[in-house]
This record gives C-alpha cells, sequence and structure tokens, in this order.
C-alpha cells in the first residue's frame, strides 16, 4: 500500500484497556508508518473518533466500561463510521465471540496472545483492499488527502472520495457499473468473481439484471483499459466460472 506523502501517516485508533498491549501496537504501528492513538475506555474512544476519524480501528471485545461489540455499533453509527475499517482485539477464542464480531459487520477478529507483526499485516491487508482506507478528515489539519489506495503499485490507484480509478497514471472514464466492477477488481487482484456474486455486488437490483448485463460492461470496461494499455490483460475470464484481475500485471504498460 502506498500512501500520499512520507507527512502523512494513516491515524489507527486503538481502544484498548491493557497498557502493555497498547505500548507494544504503538510502537509496531508507529514503527510501520502509521500514527496510532491510543484509548484506554470507549469513553475515550468515542470522543477521539467524533473529533477526526482514522483510518482504522482496532477494538478490544472486553473493555471496562463497554463491551467492545456495543462500541463496534456506537462507532459505526456515527457519522462516517460505516466508512471505517474495524478490527476486533479480544482475549476470547470462543467461536461465537467470533461470529458475532464478524456479523457486525467487523473486517477481521484476532485472538490474543498474537504476533503483533501479524497484527500489522492484518491492518495492511485491511486498508489495502478498502477504498474507504484513508478518509480524507484523518488527515493533518491544513492537509487534505483523498481516500486513495494503490492497490498495484504503478497500476491502479483508486480514489474513493472522487470515485475515480487510474490505470497506470491516466484517470478512466467509467460508468457506475464499470466503476463498481474495477473497484472489487482492483481490491482482491486474483480473486475469482462469479457473474451472480457481480451482480449482487454492484448492482442496485440484480434480481431484475442477467449474466449478459455483466459481460456487456465488463466487455465496455476492457475497451477501456485496452485503449491505455493495448498489450495488456488485466481482466481475465474463467470459462463457465467468471472473470478476474490478473495478479501479474506488469508495472508499466
Amino acid at each position: 500500500m502506498s500512501f500520499p506523502s512520507s507527512s502523512f501517516k494513516p491515524r489507527i485508533l486503538i481502544a484498548e484497556d491493557e497498557s502493555g498491549i497498547a505500548d507494544t501496537l504503538q510502537y509496531v504501528l508507529q514503527s510501520d508508518g502509521f500514527t496510532p492513538v491510543w484509548c484506554a475506555t470507549a469513553e475515550e474512544t468515542l470522543a477521539e473518533f467524533t473529533q477526526t476519524l482514522p483510518a482504522l480501528v482496532i477494538l478490544d471485545v472486553g473493555l471496562p466500561d463497554m463491551n467492545g461489540f456495543e462500541l463496534f455499533k456506537r462507532l459505526h453509527a456515527m457519522p462516517g463510521g460505516s466508512d471505517v475499517p474495524m478490527l476486533f482485539l479480544t482475549a476470547r477464542s470462543d467461536e461465537i465471540d467470533r461470529v458475532v464480531g464478524l456479523e457486525l459487520g467487523a473486517d477481521d477478529y484476532v485472538a490474543k496472545p498474537f504476533s503483533p507483526r501479524e497484527l500489522v499485516a492484518r491492518v495492511r491487508t485491511i486498508l489495502r483492499r478498502s477504498v474507504r482506507a484513508l478518509p480524507a478528515s484523518s488527515a493533518p489539519a491544513g492537509q487534505t488527502v483523498s481516500a486513495t489506495v494503490q492497490a498495484q503499485p504503478g497500476v491502479f490507484q483508486l480514489d474513493g472520495e472522487r470515485r475515480q480509478i487510474r490505470y497506470y497514471g491516466r484517470a478512466l472514464e467509467l460508468s457506475r457499473y464499470e466503476y463498481g466492477l474495477l473497484c472489487l477488481f482492483v481490491q482482491r487482484p486474483g480473486r475469482v468473481y462469479t457473474r451472480d456474486e457481480l451482480l449482487e455486488m454492484v448492482w442496485d437490483d440484480p434480481g431484475d439484471s442477467f449474466d449478459r448485463t455483466v459481460d456487456a460492461h465488463i466487455k465496455t470496461l476492457r475497451a477501456k483499459l485496452k485503449a491505455v494499455a493495448p498489450q495488456v490483460e488485466p481482466i481475465r475470464t474463467l470459462r463457465g466460472t467468471g472473470y478476474a484481475l490478473n495478479e501479474d500485471l506488469p508495472a508499466r504498460p
């Protein structure tokens, strides 16, 4: 993942009451180019979240003043909250807790004890897959930072705020559904999407659309990509299955 500049470090909000764990998380996140902000209680977390939206939140389930699942729902309901990725951190290993967290809409769930480096890797994975990764309001005062994710360095750049995608540095003129399709593909290179999945995830009324609707949009999307890089085939067709973004695109067209 590539961030806008060396002066901007995405803010990661940590809701964790154990100071030892919080210190470790702050150290590894800061070492990896993030700005960690520690809150020891749910009340502090809500206040910090209200003041400035973070790039991502790490939530401990066992906070002293509020259950982490309840805090998640409170944060999610706040302005902009549904656009902020969240990861649960807990000492509980029961499958039911993991299921509850993920069903609420959390992006990941890590049980203690854990490897700090592994957790940071998961943070980066979540941000890399999400066009919500860098909310503009998380930028330092006086700076404007768009929600940009560089999914494949030098190839695709997503700007969620402007709903714009650059391909080899050139902004693409995309229809609403072409944009939705390409967003899915570049966030998960190599992931195969069936036509039914694409209809469900991109179209407003998937029940009123057909497989050929997806095929038609893929065709026009390919034409626009080919106009930029004629020799490159970014979207693969898997006969009888669906479509996927090529994982091995050249750095230059």
